[in-house]
């Protein structure tokens, strides 16, 4: 698809030019009632998970439903202000297909130093449960916000807050639904969170009704592309 490239440069040129008082605030947030209006079919729905809810193991986490059914094309994107209890906290999240049961998408990020960040599979009756990306080190970072993106055509990709680490994954027809989230692998384990929030911002719709309306899902791309710039010059330095 070439229409993402051509929203690229103009994405970037708003994000660079924007207010510096207004860089904690949603980019998109302004456009929120002109796009509902551009494109009814858009869905934006914000849900905060409590740090200290994260300290179960998967099996034991209740799926809690969402208002709206995302479907066709998606977005999720996560704001890990989570505050881990030790190196070895971790918190995932899996956004569970509304059709097929045990069918899910998991995204994990791992407390400090290490930073350890993986996406997951879940497909019933296919292969199983199948991690698709792992990093041990550096998988994110706390500027950085990970995006979780599908169309109907394209299937999942993935950026980590600096990278795109999973691209065009074929997942066959995935509608959001539900989500359940963990942060023990063991019953046994000590407690990996002690507080803070990871919040999740979803935006879905049908871009054929309005492919203009989708103009935050690239503002967000650049927003990631820019930080993970950032990041590594500031590193290397």
């Amino acid at each position: 698809m070439r229409t993402p490239v051509l929203f690229i440069a103009p994405a970037l040129l708003f994000v660079l030019g924007a207010d510096a008082q207004q860089a904690d605030e949603p980019v998109f947030s302004e456009l929120d009632e002109e796009l509902e209006s551009s494109n009814p079919s858009l869905i934006s729905e914000l849900v905060e998970l409590p740090g200290a809810e994260f300290n179960r193991v998967a099996r034991e986490s209740p799926q809690l439903y969402l208002e709206n059914l995302h479907d066709t094309s998606w977005q999720v994107t996560l704001i890990n202000d989570l505050v881990y209890a030790n190196p070895e906290g971790i918190a995932a999240i899996r956004f569970h297909d509304d059709t097929i049961e045990g069918k899910f998408i998991e995204v994990g990020m791992g407390g400090p130093p290490e930073h350890r960040f993986w996406v997951a599979v879940s497909l019933p009756g296919d292969e199983g449960y199948v991690v698709v990306h792992q990093r041990d080190e550096r998988g994110w970072v706390p500027e950085g916000k990970a995006l979780v993106s599908y169309t109907d055509r394209s299937g999942l990709t993935v950026n980590n807050g600096m990278r795109i680490v999973v691209t065009n994954l074929d997942i066959k027809d995935f509608a959001i639904g539900s989500y359940s989230f963990y942060g023990l692998q063991g019953s046994t384990d000590p407690p990996g969170v002690n507080s803070g929030v990871l919040t999740a911002e979803f935006l879905s719709g049908d871009p054929g009704q309005n492919p203009l309306s989708f103009f935050p899902f690239y503002v967000s791309a650049a927003v990631g592309l820019v930080v993970g710039i950032l990041f590594l010059t500031k590193k290397r330095n």
